[in-house]
Order: structure tokens, then sequence, then C-alpha cells
């Protein structure tokens, strides 16, 4: 792990926040960084490479995948956890607080049926 996830995972790991959250989790053929499983919730942390146009495509595919299959992705820049670290904190509890659909209304439409 790069310093940035390091530090975030110091923070996430042992439900210090009041939720769960599993590191390196495999999510079909991708590995993510982070994982709320009650939430269903994938959070990823980028490094500088993410903005090369390669990475771009990667990722938009990847994020693709995980939003057909019914989870929620949040996307960190690495600058964020060094820089303002306790913002990126509160960003991800705001964001495992708003659960990705209602369950009383059925699963999630899938794509293109919004």
């Amino acid at each position: 792990m790069l310093l940035p996830e390091v530090l975030l995972w110091q923070q996430l790991r042992g439900q210090k926040l009041g939720f769960k959250v599993r590191r390196q989790h495999p999510v079909g053929p991708y590995v993510a960084d982070f994982y709320v499983s009650e939430r269903r919730l994938i959070i990823e942390v980028d490094g500088d490479h993410h903005g090369f146009k390669k990475e771009v495509a990667h990722d938009s595919g990847r994020d693709k995948f995980m939003v057909e299959n019914g989870y929620g992705v949040c996307r960190i820049r690495a600058v964020d956890v060094l820089k303002r670290f306790e913002a990126v904190i509160e960003m991800i509890i705001a964001r495992v607080a708003i659960p990705l659909h209602h369950p009383a209304d059925g699963p999630p439409p899938r794509v293109g049926e919004e």
C-alpha cells in the first residue's frame, strides 16, 4: 500500500468510524482498495498515475462494471488524503450514511433503465 492508503486504512480499520471496512477486497475481476459491505461501497485511492489517458480509460471501465453490478464507487485522490485528511474522512462517513438505493423500493434499476 502507498502512504495515502496506509493513512486511510489506519482510520478505517477496526470499525473506528462505526462501520466495517475491508481492505483489498475482490470484486469480480478487480480488487477494491477498500470496501464497505453494508453499503456495497467501493473506495478507491487514486495516485497521480490515474490521470494518464490509459488509466482514465481503465478506471472508467472498472467503475462501469462496479455500478452495473450494484456497487457505489467513491474515488479519492491520494493528494487529498495527504492534504485534506479530515475532509476525506467526513466525505466517506457521509457516503456510507446514504444508501445506494432504498431496499423497500426493490433492487436498483439496471443501467439504462433509470
